[in-house]
């Protein structure tokens, strides 16, 4: 470790060499004797020490104090006073010089070092101090949200660039004043969600997300505050326009869905309205079984045009009052897979293809067209099933009437398991037993 250079500042020579001696004899490297302050001022300059021993009185144009306040602001050098009697005016002043430390003449050499340690200890701690600060200041001046800092009672101390951009006041003018009058916030609620907004000084107003965070001194009581916040208004007008899209495309979506089904119910008007009642109380079922809104939508969307595939089914067969040959129905088999092949170039948010292809599908593998068993059959798909199953049974077909919603559930029941999913047979039944759904006409839109 490098010894710590000294320099001394005393104009009674022969004290001068006796503190270099004891300097010296603690291992500490003396670099300089000044006699004055201006000599003093001129040496630091020279030499930077690591630390300046200044008796207080020195003689000369610069007493000990006016000379330790020049060096310090323009070297930093940490600076211990030497004394032997000072006046209650020149030790006021000394304090008011940053001193890091007083040693009282006549001192020994064991006081002289533990002064010297101290002083510089603290020094480089301080110096370390200001680095660090330094640091921060330029960090939170470059970071790309805005930043304030208070103190405990809530008055600013410190402002980046960007926080003055933002709340239109400078620093200087912000600082001290209370964080309420320079940082104005409302919450908006004009939109889906509220929302902060920003009132700036000039009247500008920033949709902004902010996080106020506490400051702690050693002794975890609380020293200030420091809130970050950014503008996020062009997100919100982003966000704005692609919900408003969003909603445009879907009411696009809907209509084409419709014509879908719309196609299907004229071509086969004994099934009018079945796809839409199916995906009614296939919603009612997935609410019940506490899926998402969005998985709800997905299925009403897969529920209102589950049969489109029979588009292909000859409307003689589907419309035809006997029974059905196996040939027949070897080809009415056949609308999920061409529901499938319709819907799977259309780039739906959810698997309604893949719905549509499987709402024929049994648990045990029984069904069409895959044979799909168990899980590999999606959940929507098996809650589809249940409820075209239900509503099928409840209407009247040409081959056959209506059954009744009492057999229909009575299906599903016995069959629970085994070829339908469990638990959306017990939310349909549920459903119907509580009064919380029922099959209504609906007029062909």
């Amino acid at each position: 470790m490098d010894k710590i250079r000294i320099l001394i500042v005393e104009d009674e020579s022969l004290v001068a060499r006796d503190i270099e001696n004891m300097a010296v004899s603690q291992g500490y490297e003396v670099c300089g004797l000044a006699s004055s302050g201006d000599q003093a001022i001129e040496m630091a300059a020279e030499f930077q020490p690591d630390l300046i021993l200044m008796d207080i009185t020195i003689k000369g144009s610069l007493d000990g104090t006016s000379a330790a306040e020049k060096i310090w602001d323009s070297y930093r050098i940490p600076i211990v006073y030497v004394t032997s009697s000072a006046d209650e005016h020149t030790l006021k002043r000394a304090k008011i010089t940053e001193a890091f430390g007083y040693i009282l003449k006549p001192f020994d050499e064991r006081e002289l070092k533990i002064a010297i340690e101290m002083a510089y200890y603290k020094a480089r701690m301080g110096a370390k101090l200001r680095e660090r600060e330094e640091w921060l200041s330029a960090l939170l001046k470059s970071i790309a949200d805005g930043v304030i800092a208070t103190d405990k009672s809530g008055h600013i101390t410190f402002m980046n660039p960007l926080a003055e951009r933002l709340t239109g006041w400078h620093q200087d003018e912000a600082l001290r004043q209370p964080l309420r009058d320079i940082f104005r916030t409302v919450i908006s609620r004009d939109g889906d969600e509220p929302e902060i907004v920003l009132w700036a000084k000039n009247g500008k107003k920033f949709s902004i997300e902010e996080t106020d965070m506490p400051m702690s001194d050693g002794r975890h009581d609380s020293s200030g505050h420091v809130l970050v916040f950014r503008d996020i208004s062009a997100r919100r007008s982003a966000e704005k326009e692609l919900r408003e899209s969003w909603e445009k495309l879907n009411e696009a979506l809907k209509g084409t869905i419709q014509a879908m089904a719309l196609t299907i119910e004229i071509r086969d008007p004994y099934t009018a309205g079945h796809q839409r009642r199916v995906s009614k109380l296939s919603c009612a079922i997935a609410q019940d079984l506490g899926m998402s809104e969005f998985q709800v939508e997905g299925l009403r969307v897969a529920g209102d045009i589950h049969d489109i595939g029979k588009i292909y089914v000859p409307a003689e067969i589907l419309s035809k009052p006997g029974q059905i040959t196996a040939i027949e129905y070897g080809i009415i088999k056949t609308h999920p897979q061409v529901g499938y092949d319709i819907l799977k170039t259309i780039k739906f948010p959810w698997p309604v293809a893949q719905i549509v292809l499987q709402h024929h599908e049994r648990l045990d593998g029984s069904g069409y067209p895959l044979g799909l068993v168990g899980d590999l059959i999606f959940k929507e798909a098996r809650i589809l099933t249940v409820a075209d199953i239900v509503e099928a049974m409840s209407s009247h077909r040409p081959y056959r009437p209506a059954q009744g919603i009492e057999k229909a559930l009575a299906e599903v029941v016995q069959n629970r398991g085994r070829f339908y999913d469990a638990e959306a047979v017990d939310a349909c039944v549920k459903l119907f037993q509580e009064s919380r759904f029922q099959f209504t006409e609906e007029v062909r839109a």
